[in-house]
């Protein structure tokens, strides 16, 4: 019994590591919360869209928060395994040029739809929607 709940710890305490690109090594995945990123681009209905260049976003423990292009926004999230979920968004009001309204509602849909596959290389995040609608982030 207490080899069982030993080995089930130890496989918990496993899962996170992902396996190095052909070394053999195993690392953990690069942190995603307490890390200011750079939006890059937000692919929506098969429209890739350039980031205004303020766009970025934060993810902690429970909260998110950034800029979508025009407006500031805040965010409860909910990180688990390889998921991220982020609800009752909150932004402010305020009215961009047409270009970054239309980049804002496309990053705050995305955002929001549901949950978002993570996928973190190095300085490098992208969050993917089940659809395949994905925002691509880079470190500040």
């Amino acid at each position: 019994m207490v080899l069982t709940a030993a080995a089930a710890l130890l496989a918990v305490a496993c899962g996170g590591e992902r396996a190095g690109a052909g070394s053999g090594t195993v690392s953990p995945r690069p942190p995603v919360t307490g890390v200011d990123w750079t939006v890059g681009s937000v692919t929506a209905d098969g429209t890739t869209r350039p980031a205004p260049a303020h766009a970025h976003v934060r993810i902690d423990d429970g909260r998110a928060a950034g800029n979508l292009g025009c407006n500031q926004f805040s965010a409860t999230a909910r990180l688990t395994d390889d998921r991220v979920r982020l609800g009752n968004v909150r932004t402010t009001r305020m009215a961009c040029d047409n270009a970054r309204m239309t980049f804002e509602r496309a990053l705050a849909r995305t955002l929001t739809a549901a949950a978002l596959t993570i996928h973190a290389d190095g300085g490098r995040l992208t969050l993917t929607t089940a659809g395949g609608d994905r925002v691509e982030l880079s470190r500040k």
